[in-house]
């Protein structure tokens, strides 16, 4: 490093790094302080109470439900958006051989597009999709084969699969886009000689184009589990009541929401503090068990 330049980049990035400890690093030791005290959020100095906050929440019914669709939202959310991102990633740049498909970027940003709305347009979109008579979208297709209409958000055994779709639709352009940008840098020298060796369209894409695309799905798998993890937005829009019907929808964020509006910052903090626990296990145990060998190609 030339002389003075640790200087120069210390210089450079004290004041981000002192912003950032402050306003993200702070805030995370401090809720992991509240999570054990019983704090009400007044002027009374928060009294510690070790680990009861979180054994309450063992009995804590809306933290259990929230848990469990979480779990649901992990299970379905990242698998099915990227094995529809993956398809029309690859119908776009492999699906008519190694030009792909005319137009492809057009494409790209007709399904880009859901992801730049704002969660409240969303949120008006789909309850007229949802609507449960006949005037929705949905359950006007399905007056016309003489089917009564469904309470999609109404009924709570459908309410969370409704939000779930919403989730995916909004998702699943965004990694059609990641996915097309990295099998158009594929070689095409590879593409072309698995064509000759008589590699169909079926095996391009499991035995070249996944292996070679495999990290970016391993973080796209990921983040999309992290998202699973909240769902705060399209639940509290979407959702009857607010993670309702009868608790059909609800999800730990706005449980910790709720929690915090009735003074509860001790419990709430417990709540934070698991949420973090969980999707910290989730990534490093997804990272961990999806690891495997690079494979580099030139």
């Amino acid at each position: 490093m030339p002389r003075g330049g640790a200087r120069f980049v210390i210089g450079f990035l004290a004041l981000p790094v002192i912003l950032y400890l402050v306003f993200v690093i702070g805030p995370y030791f401090q809720a992991f302080y509240l999570a054990f005290t019983d704090w009400k959020g007044f002027s009374k100095p928060p009294q510690w109470v070790g680990f009861k906050n979180f054994e309450d929440l063992f009995h804590n019914d809306a933290f259990k439900a929230a848990v469990g669709h979480h779990l649901l939202l992990l299970l379905s959310l990242p698998a099915v958006t990227l094995v529809i991102a993956l398809f029309f990633a690859f119908l776009l740049n492999m699906g008519a051989g190694t030009r792909g498909v005319k137009g492809s970027r057009f494409y790209q940003a007709v399904f880009f597009f859901p992801q730049v709305l704002a969660v409240a347009v969303i949120g008006v979109l789909f309850q007229a999709v949802y609507r449960p008579d006949k005037g929705g979208v949905l359950n006007g297709i399905l007056d016309i084969f003489g089917i009564a209409p469904v309470g999609w958000l109404t009924q709570p055994g459908l309410a969370l699969w409704a939000l779930i779709a919403v989730l995916i639709w909004q998702q699943v352009g965004f990694y059609v886009v990641l996915f097309a940008a990295g099998m158009s840098s594929i070689p095409k020298e590879v593409i072309e000689a698995a064509e000759l060796d008589g590699c169909t369209r079926m095996g391009m894409f499991f035995r070249v184009t996944l292996p070679l695309l495999w990290d970016t799905v391993q973080v796209a798998w990921v983040y999309l589990g992290i998202l699973a993890f909240d769902g705060f937005a399209i639940v509290s829009t979407l959702s009857v009541d607010q993670g309702g019907p009868d608790g059909s929808t609800t999800v730990l964020p706005l449980e910790i929401w709720r929690t915090f509006r009735f003074s509860k910052y001790g419990v709430a903090s417990a709540m934070g503090v698991a949420l973090f626990v969980l999707s910290l296990l989730f990534a490093v145990l997804t990272l961990r068990v999806t690891r495997r060998e690079r494979i580099e190609y030139a």
